[in-house]
């Protein structure tokens, strides 16, 4: 624990004693047990939703750090409304909660997390996922409903890869979500482009005993190949990861994929194949990786230069048709 470690001598900083991870993590041992009695009383408000929205929000503001909210700004520059929430904060807020309402209706935590995913700042909507993440064992599809109005509304990869857990967690407990995953290689958004990548990276270490079988990446490879040469950096640093924890599922299938793709981008020329394959690199046998990397040598991205994936040559002969157009959300049901 952070208290049986001595402390180090204080570095001088612009922002006050100490280095950054030090105050870190003196800010969160200062507030985490503030953010699981915040996050139990929130459960006294599980049924005005508008009411544990309005505490949500408070508890929130409570808990952000201005320092964090710079450092999110900074590493994504796009993101939409945050208070600054630091990451063990949020989770010991969701722990409090999810103690508190172990015993109550899965309807009521749904209409919850139906409500939150409508709110403007993230971190309440982040919030919301943990609740899903909840709700799936017990309630699948309602839960799966509002998973995917989440990745359809999602326009950063914070927000993306925080849900690609629960999504991750509804692929294990009903496999057939696999095909869902496959539609989503076509998405004109790149966001859930990149939830596919997200959600393929996060599943081995969801369920350490499902999530490595050798289907997951039967299927996650067969995915990927479908993805590789997308030309958005943040898709491309989703497969790479993606590629990188498949490795941790059937080393010899990845090699032997990583091996083809290679050939492929030597082939064309294909600088973003090429950047995919080495992130990925680092996860296979030092042999391999150094055989692989030498085959990509002087292949780079080229800024501007189309797509070169399956996918999207798939999604260009469809671009005349109204696909991945915005339609009215229906009720939860």
């Amino acid at each position: 624990m952070i208290a049986a470690v001595p402390p180090k001598p204080a570095r001088s900083s612009p922002g006050g004693p100490g280095t950054s991870t030090e105050r870190a993590e003196a800010f969160i041992a200062e507030r985490r047990d503030l953010a699981v009695a915040l996050g139990r009383g929130l459960a006294e408000h599980l049924q005005d939703t508008e009411e544990l929205r309005v505490r949500l929000r408070a508890a929130l503001a409570a808990l952000a750090d201005p320092a964090y909210l710079a450092g999110q700004q900074f590493v994504a520059p796009d993101i939409g409304p945050t208070l600054g929430v630091r990451t063990p904060l949020l989770t010991a807020l969701r722990k409090g909660f999810r103690g508190a309402t172990r015993n109550d209706s899965p309807t009521a935590l749904l209409l919850a997390a139906d409500r939150l995913l409508r709110e403007p700042v993230l971190e309440a909507r982040w919030f919301a996922f943990g609740i899903l993440d909840v709700t799936l064992a017990r309630e699948t599809e309602r839960s799966w409903q509002l998973l995917r109005r989440a990745g359809r509304e999602a326009a950063d990869w914070i927000t993306v890869d925080s849900l690609a857990h629960p999504v991750g967690r509804g692929v294990l407990a009903e496999p057939y979500r696999w095909a869902e995953l496959e539609q989503l290689v076509f998405s004109p958004s790149r966001w859930e482009r990149r939830l596919v990548g997200s959600t393929i990276a996060t599943i081995p270490f969801i369920d350490r005993t499902a999530g490595r079988r050798p289907e997951v990446a039967a299927h996650g490879l067969k995915l990927l190949a479908q993805l590789i040469g997308e030309d958005q950096p943040d898709v491309q640093k989703a497969l790479a990861w993606a590629y990188r924890s498949m490795a941790a599922v059937d080393r010899p299938a990845t090699t032997a994929a990583l091996d083809g793709e290679a050939a492929t981008a030597a082939a064309t020329g294909d600088g973003y194949r090429a950047w995919v394959i080495r992130d990925a690199l680092p996860k296979l046998d030092l042999d391999d990786a150094i055989r692989i990397r030498a085959g990509l040598d002087g292949l780079r991205r080229r800024p501007g230069a189309p797509a070169t994936s399956p996918a999207a040559a798939t999604a260009a002969r469809f671009s005349t048709l109204p696909l991945g157009q915005p339609t009215p959300e229906p009720p939860l049901t």
